[in-house]
């Protein structure tokens, strides 16, 4: 897998599990389409902003690297967490309530990211 599908797989995964785990977001609804619809929503949002402006490492970083990539990466997630805050009642079924939520939101969306992104197979060097 490339770097820009383990991006997207980490954004996915991150919403899914801040979705699941927070309980400021709620997904409204009855049906269970429209709970799989927000998050596919939140997800769409987060993956379009973040290939928009990308903010993280291509591959394997050491760790001061990662500390700062993770940082400039969280501020970039809970401003498009606090988007979605407002954006999610207008267009579907997904409320953020809180800042605490949406820091929460940011910090595991930027942590599944990174995990991801550190998990990408060594560059092996070619031998002479």
């Amino acid at each position: 897998m490339n770097d820009q599908g383990r991006r997207r797989l980490g954004v996915l995964m991150g919403v899914g599990l801040a979705c699941g785990l927070l309980p400021g977001i709620t997904l409204g609804g009855t049906e269970t389409l429209d709970k799989v619809l927000a998050v596919l929503m939140a997800a769409l949002v987060m993956t379009i902003a973040t290939q928009l402006i990308f903010i993280g490492p291509s591959g394997r970083v050491p760790p001061p690297a990662l500390l700062v990539f993770g940082l400039a990466g969280f501020a970039q997630d809970a401003l498009i967490w606090w988007l979605l805050s407002w954006l999610g009642p207008k267009i579907g079924h997904l409320h953020v309530e809180g800042l605490a939520t949406i820091l929460l939101a940011a910090l595991i969306t930027r942590a599944t990211v990174l995990l991801l992104s550190q998990l990408s197979p060594a560059v092996e060097t070619a031998e002479d």
